[in-house]
């Protein structure tokens, strides 16, 4: 069985985030990039499969610039067989990154698909339910735990609730959760031979996708900055408080 995982390069997760002077978007020039963490937990998952011999092959893919070769590269070194790249010098939006791993489901046939829920930079939350739409392929959301058996795959989802257990027939699309496994570490050894695996490059027109934008983003502004607290005397001192300045109550 093929496993295949889309991946996405993101801020680094412990980078301070800066809005361009502009208000255009975040900066990202000089910064600090890497696997969206959500994207890791789906490579782990994939590895962990693998060599529990449920999977012949992972194979990861990226939607991006050029930089996200090396994002490719990470996910080799942590065990990934082979990598595609799909080269965009913009950006692109949850729906045009479903048409082109719909294409590439196609092409490919793997009998599980293993996302991320969401990236860590826009947030959406849109791409792996989008491609169980485009590929009428079901579809387990928010895993914190898989298990497989033949055919079939069972999901146990994280939901507001408590936990919900879903099983599913394969080929399926599976989205991590963060209490699903905790990613591992690119050994030296495993980061040299990933230089040698391979890496194919596409473009959208491969594809015959349209990444032609929907959403036209008008500003970008940082939240207001955090009031500091104060102290009270009493009860009486921080109900006032909580009516005429707040007006919580």
């Amino acid at each position: 069985m093929k496993i295949l995982v889309p991946i996405k390069r993101v801020i680094d997760p412990y980078v301070s985030i800066r809005v361009k002077s502009d208000n255009t978007g975040v900066e990202t020039d000089n910064v600090k990039m890497s696997m969206n963490p959500f994207c890791e937990i789906a490579v782990e998952e994939a590895i962990r499969l693998k060599e529990s011999g449920k999977a012949e092959e992972i194979i990861v893919v990226s939607v991006g610039n050029q930089s996200c070769q090396e994002t490719i590269r990470t996910a080799l070194a942590m065990g990934a067989d082979r990598g595609i790249h799909v080269l965009i010098d913009q950006t692109v939006e949850p729906l045009s990154i479903a048409k082109i791993l719909s294409k590439i489901i196609d092409e490919e046939k793997p009998g599980l698909v293993i996302s991320g829920k969401q990236a860590i930079d826009g947030d959406n939350n849109q791409t792996g339910q989008m491609l169980a739409a485009l590929t009428d392929m079901p579809q387990g959301t928010f895993a914190s735990k898989i298990e497989i058996d033949g055919d079939k795959i069972q999901v146990t989802r994280e939901i507001d609730g408590g936990l919900q257990t879903v099983k599913l027939n394969m080929p399926a699309i599976i989205t991590t959760d963060l209490r699903l496994n905790e990613p591992r570490y690119a050994s030296l050894p495993n980061i040299m031979k990933a230089k040698k695996k391979p890496i194919d490059q596409k473009t959208p027109d491969d594809y015959g996708i349209d990444i032609t934008p929907r959403l036209k983003t008008l500003k970008v502004i940082e939240p207001p900055k955090r009031q500091a607290g104060i102290k009270v005397e009493n009860i009486s001192e921080l109900v006032e408080k909580l009516k005429n300045e707040a007006g919580v109550i």
